[in-house]
């Protein structure tokens, strides 16, 4: 009680010092970093007028994200910029060096694959997750590596650069198969790689229709001059462009190159969908789902100049969307252009006024009053509008950057809209499936083996090697899901030798020994892994001497150590449950998991007792200088590999040195 109230304290003295703070913000746009308590950067966010923006956390009322972002505030400082886009890039440049816990991380920003033709006096095509500064040329990203890897392919065949990594001293079956120009043993222009690279670039930037016809020119040359297998080979690569631009989903007139976003918020989570349009053309789409903290609009900015901050293929233009609020208020215009009804924009609460007056203006004018109202609330609190962002971002990038509010690109970002929406949908979907799933067949094993409720099952399992480390494991489920902060280890003490029954009866003894001096939840079943023996041995624990009267479940495995049946009472019978059933799965999943989590901590026991034996052994090495030892060189074999020398900083002389030494040479000998 004296902590809590200590920390109340604390946390007063803190928002205290934050009111005198926030009165002298500056009326100027920059970036804020919000601390906890250990002066740890939780949140680092942008701000048009860092004095609105700031304050705007300690005033009003907030969602429960938000709320939660704000109870661990304790201090905050702030940096000023000259302008929104200087604020964008230290905004960006911020949240990857202090990576705060409440800020969007673009974690996988890393694992987008390019396909990159190196700058090399003999270039190779290949498939990177590295963007270096190297002045080589990059395609993509794409959004998986199976993309990028099918396109690598149908390059390859098409263009013969190089593909080994290492000059080779003869030539390879990629030269035979007319695949590589074998710079190995041939002299090669740099007009054929410039040639080369230039079609590869027309290629990867939409233009594979002229490739295509190229092509079709070739195969009819050698199908003329009876060249049929080339004429065949030359027919497979143009089916393999008509099968990897197949999926192109919509078109425009036009035939530039664009990036176009759209998110969905719902239940503290976003979702980022990327369409890629190239040559006017959707050729691929990606999504991020992620939690975020603050204003959307503001976080979903935020993942935007970090996804742009290390992609060097930029497009010709980028289209955002606008902020949340209007998109649903105004029922934005969706992937089939349909616009809700003003009415429903409206609301019931202008019902009353509705018959008197005319019916509202078209849904553009609803729509621009709404943005108009959305833009003075975000100036009101500081944060930079989606026209402000656009413009910082454009700035930024040098490419054109843009907020449509009406027409086709208008449409495209309501697609991306759309998708992110469905997106997120179907992740709650997912979540909510697997819940009901798991809970169900919970319920259901309690009514099979006569129980009213089920919520919490505990199970043990015990692991060694002939008795060499003994160990035992607990794992907890409640409402069929894994508990992992209820997970307990044992080192087993009393037993000697492997046997399973009397360390099954020294675990039950501890664990339930302590949830009745600590007045701790007791389990609805308790499952042992074993049968008759093991249930046995647990009940008589139970009931004997703790007098307690807890279901106890065995667990029995088949040759192929595979869970095969359940039993249960005293004494144990077998109960049928069929083996496709959710409540066998649940079954399986729990013994799986507790029989991981035993193994788990049986081979860290032993790796440890395995280093503390071989270094125990030797003369003059007591538990002091074997954590020395370990903690300067990492390991045994490093101790092992060094010379005497090494042992000097540990002021350790040559003597003892050479006999730690010998001692493990010769034991590995």
């Amino acid at each position: 009680m004296d902590d809590f109230a200590k920390q109340l304290q604390e946390q007063e003295r803190a928002l205290e010092s934050i009111r005198h703070k926030l009165a002298l913000l500056p009326d100027l746009p920059g970036c804020y970093l919000m601390k906890n308590q250990d002066g740890t950067i939780i949140y680092v966010g942008k701000a048009k007028v860092l004095k609105n923006r700031v304050r705007s956390y300690f005033t009003g009322s907030h969602n429960g994200k938000t709320q939660m972002l704000v109870s661990e505030i304790r201090d905050f400082e702030y940096i000023v910029t000259g302008s929104n886009m200087e604020a964008l890039i230290l905004e960006c440049n911020l949240i990857k060096t202090h990576q705060p816990r409440f800020n969007v991380l673009l974690k996988d920003d890393k694992t987008y694959p390019y396909l990159k033709i190196t700058n090399e006096e003999h270039p190779r095509l290949e498939v990177t997750r590295r963007v270096l500064k190297d002045k080589a040329k990059y395609f993509g990203p794409y959004p998986n590596a199976y993309a990028a890897q099918q396109t690598k392919k149908l390059l390859d065949r098409m263009y013969p650069l190089r593909k080994c990594g290492v000059m080779p001293k003869e030539v390879c079956l990629y030269y035979h198969m007319g695949q590589c120009l074998a710079p190995c043993v041939k002299e090669v222009p740099n007009s054929a790689y410039e040639q080369i690279t230039g079609e590869i670039n027309s290629f990867l930037n939409g233009g594979h229709e002229e490739i295509k016809k190229e092509l079709q020119r070739k195969m009819q040359e050698a199908a003329e001059d009876l060249y049929f297998e080339r004429a065949k080979e030359l027919r497979d690569q143009i089916i393999h462009i008509d099968t990897l631009m197949e999926k192109q989903k919509i078109t425009t007139t036009d035939t530039r190159d664009r990036d176009v976003f759209g998110y969905a918020v719902d239940k503290g989570w976003m979702c980022v969908q990327i369409l890629y349009m190239r040559q006017g053309k959707m050729v691929q789409r990606n999504k991020s789902v992620f939690p975020f903290y603050g204003d959307a609009h503001s976080d979903f900015m935020s993942f935007i100049a970090q996804y742009y901050s290390d992609n060097p293929a930029l497009p010709q233009e980028i289209l955002l969307p606008g902020p949340l609020l209007i998109e649903e208020a105004a029922g934005s215009v969706t992937a089939t252009g349909t616009v809700m009804e003003a009415e429903s924009v409206q609301g019931k609460e202008n019902a009353a006024d509705s018959a008197s007056q005319p019916t509202a203006g078209s849904a553009e004018e609803l729509q621009e009053a709404l943005v108009q109202a959305q833009e003075e609330k975000a100036e009101a609190e500081g944060i930079v509008d989606a026209a402000g962002g656009a413009a910082a971002l454009q700035e930024w990038l040098g490419v054109k950057v843009h907020v449509p509010q009406r027409g086709l690109k208008k449409q495209m970002v309501g697609m991306a809209s759309d998708n992110a929406r469905v997106s997120l949908d179907e992740k709650f979907r997912l979540i909510e499936r697997d819940e009901e799933r798991t809970s169900v067949a919970a319920a259901n094993l309690g009514e099979v083996i006569g129980l009213q409720s089920l919520n919490r099952i505990e199970a043990f399992d015990n692991s060694n090697i002939q008795g060499s480390n003994p160990v035992s494991a607990m794992v907890v489920f409640t409402n069929g899901k894994p508990d992992k902060k209820e997970y307990r280890k044992y080192k087993i003490r009393t037993v000697l030798g492997p046997d399973d029954y009397d360390t099954m009866r020294e675990v039950i003894r501890r664990r339930y020994e302590r949830v009745l001096k600590e007045n701790l939840p007791l389990p609805d079943l308790i499952v042992v892994d074993g049968g008759k023996g093991q249930i046995s041995a647990a009940i008589d624990v139970l009931e004997n001497e703790l007098g307690l009267f807890v279901p106890v479940c065995g667990l029995v495995k088949d040759a192929k150590h595979k869970t095969a049946q359940l039993m249960i009472g005293d004494p144990p019978e077998p109960v049928t449950l069929p083996r496709d059933s959710q409540e066998f799965y649940l079954l399986q999943r729990i013994q799986d998991e507790v029989h991981r989590f035993a193994i788990s901590f049986h081979r860290d026991q032993r790796g440890k007792s395995m280093v503390t034996s071989k270094l125990d052994s030797i003369p003059g090495i007591g538990e002091k200088r074997r954590k020395l030892l370990l903690k300067h060189f990492g390991s045994v074999k490093k101790i092992k590999e060094a010379s005497v020398e090494d042992f000097k900083p540990l002021s350790i002389g040559e003597k003892l040195a050479t006999q730690i030494l010998n001692a493990l040479r010769e034991e590995e000998s």
